[in-house]
């Protein structure tokens, strides 16, 4: 019987800090040989508040992020250990989006994110997603500082 991960999720949110948070999901999908999916929810609710944006805006967002990523994704891809790496982008409010659309719909065992270290205030005001995926979510959770 297997007693690790199988399938690992990581949940990047674009910055400085996600080249960290990414590597740590590679070493431990490697160490379980478990599946890596890479997921990243490009927050619509400033672009809904606007009214309407060029659908052009969204796809831009998506390559860029792509972009940042490349290497790692690559890096993770070349490694044996890892028998499968996929990315999913996906626009949205970012806790509806990631639950619904990603941790539901995939269903891993482990899903790892990085912690921003939000102010009080901006804490008290939004909350956190790694507060909200051990809410949330049926499954462990690593966040990463």
């Amino acid at each position: 019987m297997h007693e690790g991960y199988s399938k690992v999720f990581v949940a990047l949110d674009g910055t400085e800090q996600q080249d960290f948070v990414l590597a740590r999901a590679i070493k431990v999908a490697a160490n379980n040989g478990a599946a890596l999916v890479i997921g990243h929810v490009i927050d619509s609710t400033a672009l809904e508040s606007a009214g309407s944006y060029p659908a052009d805006l969204v796809q831009g967002l998506q390559d860029a992020f792509t972009n940042s990523i490349a290497a790692q994704v690559e890096e993770a891809k070349a490694n044996p250990a890892i028998p499968s790496v996929d990315v999913v982008i996906r626009a949205g409010r970012i806790r509806e989006t990631l639950k619904d659309e990603m941790l539901d719909v995939i269903e891993p065992d482990l899903v790892l994110c990085g912690a921003r270290g939000l102010s009080s205030i901006k804490y008290a005001l939004l909350g956190s997603i790694s507060t909200f995926l051990l809410r949330n979510t049926d499954c462990d959770i690593l966040v990463v500082k």
